[in-house]
C-alpha cells in the first residue's frame, strides 16, 4: 500500500500555481485538506486500496461562497523520482453537478 500520509499534491497543469493539498493517512483511512485557485478551502476523506487507489469524498467553499461536495476515485502512478501522479475521476454534486477527469502531480 502506498503511504499518502504528509504528501502534498498540486494539480498537473502548468497554471496550478497556489493550488495545493496536504494528504494523511492512518492505516487505510485517508483524509486531507487544499486551497487554490476557486476553492478557498476543501477537505477530503476516504479510504486508500492495497493497490493506493483512492476513494473519497470532498467539500470545498469556492471563492463566491459556493459550498460544493462530491466524490472522487483517484489511480497512482508512480514516477522514476519516487513521486506519484494521481489520476483523478471526479463527480460534483448539487445545482452544478459536472463530471470530470483530473490530474495531479505530487509536489517534493
Amino acid at each position: 500500500m502506498i503511504n499518502y500520509d504528509g504528501r502534498r499534491f498540486r494539480p498537473a497543469e502548468a497554471d496550478a500555481q497556489g493550488r495545493t493539498a496536504l494528504y494523511r493517512q492512518e492505516g487505510d483511512l485517508l483524509w486531507g485538506t487544499f486551497s487554490g485557485g476557486r476553492a478557498r478551502r476543501g477537505s477530503l476523506t476516504g479510504v486508500c486500496a492495497p493497490d493506493g487507489s483512492l476513494d473519497f469524498a470532498y467539500s470545498m467553499v469556492l471563492d463566491d461562497g459556493e459550498v460544493v461536495s462530491g466524490h472522487c476515485r483517484s489511480t497512482p502512478e508512480l514516477r522514476e523520482d519516487g513521486g506519484i501522479d494521481l489520476r483523478e475521476e471526479w463527480e460534483r454534486f448539487g445545482t452544478h453537478a459536472a463530471k470530470g477527469v483530473s490530474y495531479l502531480k505530487e509536489v517534493k
